[in-house]
């Protein structure tokens, strides 16, 4: 008999994104099929799937005496967040009985499912980074009596969510710094810094609202910047290893002797980057907005907000909250707590009266007004002045109000 051989192996998902990627969270089904191709009839012992989710850290650090390379040093690290393994075909056995339960696969095209749960724990996201990586896949593996395994690896993408809508990252952040140039004996005026964003946690395709203002009171000509930086740090054995790198940034204008600038919400576009990283033990991705003042000549003063990076986005009530706890907020700097305004008037909130009697009898103003969100006429009914008490009513029935007002008239003419 002639034996055929394995043309393909190959291992499919079952549920891609709207890229076709396969995208997973902690405790969801990933599901697939591992697809076995074959030009005739081929004995098979067995075919494995092994799922497996490693973070891992490595680099080399040499010292150097003189001329010659004094030692080597490796720092390697790794954590495992997954490790399943299936039996699709066959059963685990010993490597001597290499006859014992063989199968035959005929000509043409197999199909074989396999399905697992990501842990519920909190997962790593998937990351390249210089020294490190978070990588998941799974792996099919197909042997055959006195012949090499074919093998075949797929590697999927694994987000661990991070939601801004929390009061911690919709939090404000905002500091302030100030700093005096010297030469020898020579000693200039103060350059100050204060810059403030309305919240810390923002998605990829956010645009940052810069709010700061710069006074140059020094001799030379300075020019306000942001940048947004993400700092990888990687630890091994102990030790860590800090790549920092620029995301993006912009520039404002140049600054003369005794000029200021302010920022009233300039924007820093977020481009699409890698979401934070900060539960994974060897492994941390971190980003931070740096708001400077750079100095010809001299040290930058900067100013430095951290940030995360998430990956579920703003919703729409924690945006109108956001928006409130930012408003007006570009006049007050370093945590010093802003002066309470003053509450809104009946004027500016309620309907008036003659809009409030135009609805009760159905207007047509006041049926574009219910197509409006629902939170909208809660905030405009909250203010309404209490009604006024009277003992007749103020919106009596046009003809029943036409013959109370005959009715006093004749009572009120004098007889002839």
């Amino acid at each position: 008999m002639v034996l055929g051989k394995v043309r393909a192996l190959a291992v499919c998902f079952d549920t891609l994104n709207e890229n076709n990627l396969p995208v997973f969270s902690g405790g969801e089904l990933v599901s697939g099929r591992v697809l076995v191709d074959v030009t005739g009839d081929v004995r098979v012992r067995s075919l494995d799937v092994t799922a497996r989710g490693v973070a891992k850290v490595r680099w080399t650090e040499s010292r150097n005496a003189g001329a010659n390379t004094a030692y080597t040093q490796n720092y390697t690290e790794e954590v495992e967040y997954l490790h399943h393994r299936d039996c699709l075909i066959g059963e685990d056995r010993d490597e001597d009985g290499v006859d014992e339960g063989v199968t035959l696969l005929h000509a043409g095209l197999h199909e074989f499912a396999f399905s697992f749960h990501l842990p519920q724990m909190a997962l790593a996201t998937s990351f390249e980074g210089k020294h490190g990586s978070v990588r998941y896949w799974v792996k099919a593996e197909l042997q055959r009596p006195w012949m090499l395994p074919v093998k075949v690896k797929k590697e999927f993408i694994v987000f661990e969510h991070i939601d801004i809508n929390t009061p911690l990252l919709l939090a404000p952040q905002a500091g302030s710094k100030e700093k005096t140039l010297c030469c020898w004996f020579c000693a200039s005026g103060p350059i100050s810094l204060s810059a403030k964003i309305a919240r810390k946690g923002y998605t990829p395709g956010d645009s940052i609202q810069i709010f700061a203002e710069v006074e140059n009171c020094s001799s030379r000509v300075v020019v306000p910047k942001a940048a947004l930086y993400q700092t990888q740090t990687f630890f091994a054995k102990g030790k860590g290893k800090e790549i920092q790198q620029l995301v993006s940034n912009l520039r404002g204008e140049s600054l003369a002797q005794g000029k200021s600038q302010s920022w009233e919400g300039k924007l820093l576009k977020i481009p699409p980057v890698s979401p934070s990283i900060l539960d994974c033990p060897i492994i941390r991705v971190e980003y931070a907005l740096v708001v400077y003042v750079d100095i010809p000549g001299g040290l930058n003063l900067s100013l430095s907000l951290p940030l995360v990076i998430g990956t579920i986005p703003l919703h729409a009530a924690a945006s109108r909250t956001s928006s409130i706890s930012s408003h007006g907020s570009a006049s007050s700097w370093g945590g010093v707590p802003e002066r309470p305004e003053a509450p809104p008037s009946y004027s500016e909130l309620a309907f008036s009266e003659a809009h409030r009697r135009h609805c009760l009898r159905g207007g047509d103003e006041c049926h574009e007004h219910e197509a409006a969100p629902l939170l909208a006429y809660i905030s405009e009914f909250r203010y309404l002045p209490p009604p006024l008490y009277a003992e007749v009513d103020p919106y009596p029935d046009p003809a029943e109000a036409c013959s109370v007002l005959e009715a006093r008239t004749l009572d009120t003419c004098p007889s002839r």
